[in-house]
Formats: structure tokens, sequence, C-alpha cells
């Protein structure tokens, strides 16, 4: 930044969208779409916007906004803040006691993460940039994206309806019937394209078992990765007795927390793809840097996400910045949430995704179509 800058008020909108179809996965069913946004002003009256990650459990985007609201904001307002980075690094180690007395590693790392990701907007339009130029100057303009939230029982019909859509690449959620999940899995690989690419998602939801059998079954088909076979906390041995079992690259990250965890799982090197969240933890300045320590040890950065609109866009930026061959995560499911920005974004073709163009992020939500939505709306100003 080129001066100082001064939050005087820190916002949290919490929007709830009801499902007619909901999200299953391996380990639970979304019945609803939530979203917590952060929306942080500056004393020059710039404003940024954020997204902190709430899907689980169905009660957290409330709790998520009033921990901005209450422990996050106080700590910031109407202070000289350093640059993004610094203070992401302040925040974190400023809440760890916190955080080993609530046992709530998740929800800070969230609304810090939610919190950092409004603060580089901020940042950003203040300097004029756009948020990937921001972070870097080398930022590309577009980057690839995949379609995802693909249920293994919907990719039949969901496949073709990206294709058309303009995607290549498409990730199915499998966990639910071994057998069942393998027999579609190859059907959709016999009916693939040129240029396309199919990848699965047990949400950790095999044994070391069933993860060894379904990577067996599952070698010949040239899968572009198998996401999160095994519980992430499993030990670095079976890890790496899966990645030495497979040709298919094993990938995950949306479910580790902090820098240690996310370079160790880096140096051992059975993921071949690195995905954090930046909603989830890290905002732009940690996984900026996740992507950089990825990408220099030769593992390939492909950002998880499954949110609303806000936290896609930023993905898109901090993967446009951290460059490579990584690629975008859209879930393909129907999510006013996601559709509520302006100007009206991702727009797709032959798998790839031009950024916004404009300030900081290039888009902000649409409050006037989201107002259905909305349950809670916090704010934290500063005192005169």
């Amino acid at each position: 930044m080129q001066d100082e800058t001064r939050i005087i008020s820190a916002e949290a909108l919490v929007f709830r969208v009801p499902l007619a179809k909901p999200v299953s996965t391996s380990f639970g069913t979304m019945l609803d779409r939530p979203a917590v946004f952060v929306r942080l002003e500056d004393d020059r009256g710039t404003v940024g916007w954020g997204e902190i990650w709430c899907n689980w459990p169905a009660c957290g985007a409330e709790h998520r906004a009033r921990l901005l609201v209450s422990d996050i904001a106080p700590r910031v307002i109407g202070k000289p803040l350093p640059p993004p980075s610094e203070l992401f690094r302040q925040l974190t180690a400023s809440t760890e006691i916190l955080v080993l007395q609530t046992g709530e590693v998740g929800p800070y790392a969230q609304v810090i993460a939610g919190f950092d990701m409004a603060y580089w907007d901020l940042t950003a339009r203040r300097s004029g940039l756009s948020l990937a130029r921001a972070i870097s100057d080398t930022a590309t303009g577009r980057v690839r994206a995949y379609a995802s939230g693909i249920h293994i029982l919907d990719a039949e019909r969901m496949v073709a309806e990206a294709r058309s859509a303009g995607y290549r690449d498409f990730k199915v959620k499998v966990g639910f019937d071994f057998d069942r999940d393998l027999d579609l899995l190859r059907r959709l690989h016999a009916d693939l394209r040129p240029g396309e690419t199919l990848h699965a998602d047990a949400n950790q939801g095999f044994s070391a078992e069933q993860a060894r059998a379904f990577l067996r079954a599952t070698d010949n088909l040239g899968l572009g990765w198998m996401e999160e076979p095994v519980r992430v906390d499993s030990s670095e041995t079976l890890w790496a007795d899966l990645a030495g079992f497979t040709s298919t690259p094993l990938a995950g990250g949306e479910n580790l927390i902090g820098e240690a965890a996310f370079h160790s799982a880096i140096e051992a090197g059975s993921l071949a793809v690195i995905q954090p969240d930046a909603a989830k933890w890290g905002g732009p300045s940690g996984c900026f840097a996740v992507a950089q320590a990825a990408r220099a040890a030769g593992r390939r950065y492909c950002p998880h996400f499954l949110g609303a609109g806000i936290g896609l866009v930023a993905s898109a930026h901090i993967l446009a910045a951290a460059g490579g061959d990584g690629m975008l995560e859209i879930d393909v499911n129907p999510n006013p949430l996601r559709d509520a920005i302006q100007p009206r974004w991702p727009v797709v073709h032959d798998g790839w995704v031009e950024l916004p163009e404009g300030e900081g992020l290039g888009v902000e939500p649409d409050l006037q179509q989201l107002a259905p939505f909305e349950t809670m709306r916090l704010v934290a100003e500063q005192r005169t």
C-alpha cells in the first residue's frame, strides 16, 4: 500500500437460499445454500468485499458473522493497518490463544480468511489495480476452469450441460456406492470428447482398502486427479502408499489449516494437486503463499471453492496471480448466491474464463437481488 489505511466499518451479511434439490456429499447433505459476505469500508469511502466459508454445520453462517463483528473487527477498526499479508499474520497470531481456548480453529480461520479477502479487495481498489495484479504484477488475465459439484447419479446430464456451457473439464462426487459409482464413472470416461478430462472427489469417504480398490479400478481411466480418497488426517504412510499405488494424481487441501500443514503436505509429495480454499483458510494472503510453495515444489495449484460469487471471483484472481497450469473450481449446481454479482460472471469459453475487468475483484454483490435471502446483517463501526 502506498499510504496508511484505516477501516471505519466492518459488516457481516448472511444469506440463505432454500434448495429445491439438496446437495449431497459422502459426509452430509446441504438443505440450503448459506453465505457470509464481509464488507469493509475505509476512511476514504473505499469498499472491499470478502466471503467467509460457512457450509457446515447448518447454523455456522450466523456464528461466523457474529465472530467477525464481535472479535475480529474490534482488532482493526480505526487503527493504522499494515499491508494485507502482514495483517493476516497479525490476526492469526493474535487469536492463537483464543483458538486453543475455544477449540474453534475452523471458524476463526474462516473469518480471518474472509476478512483478508475483503481487505485485499479494498487495498487493490485503493491502488487502482485488479486483485490479481495487486497480488502479483505477473498475473494473467484469464484462468482455466472446471465444472464441479456434480453428483455421480446426475453426472450424465450435468456433464452434458456443462459441456454446452463451455467447460472441458468435469469433477464428479463419488464415495456413495462403490460398484455403482465405479460403473458410472467408467461410462462417463467412455463418453469424453478429445481435450476433455474427468476428475473424481470422494470427500474423504473411502477406507484405506476401498481407496486402494477404487484407485486400482480407475487407474486406466486417465483421471485428472482423485481428490480426498481417505481422511485428510490419515498417516503420511497411507498417503504415500496410495500415491505409489496409482498413476492417478492425488489431490487435497480444502481441509488443511495453516501454513505448516500445507508445507508438510507439499514436502511429503503425496499430493500432486494442492487445493486450499481462500474462504476457508488463508484468504489471498495465505493461499498465494501456498500456491508459490506448491509450484516451486512441482505441484499443481488448483484452488478449491464451493460457495458464493465473491469467493469464487477472488479464487480466480489468486489463481491468475499464481500462474501455472492450475484450474478454477466452479460449482455448476444452481446457486443464486453465486450468480448475484455485478457484472454477471463467469462466462466460460472453451474451458477458460476471463477475469472481471476493473479494480479489486471487479465485481460487487447485487444486494437488491440478494435481499430476499438475507437473514442477518451485523456491523461494527469506529466510535467517534
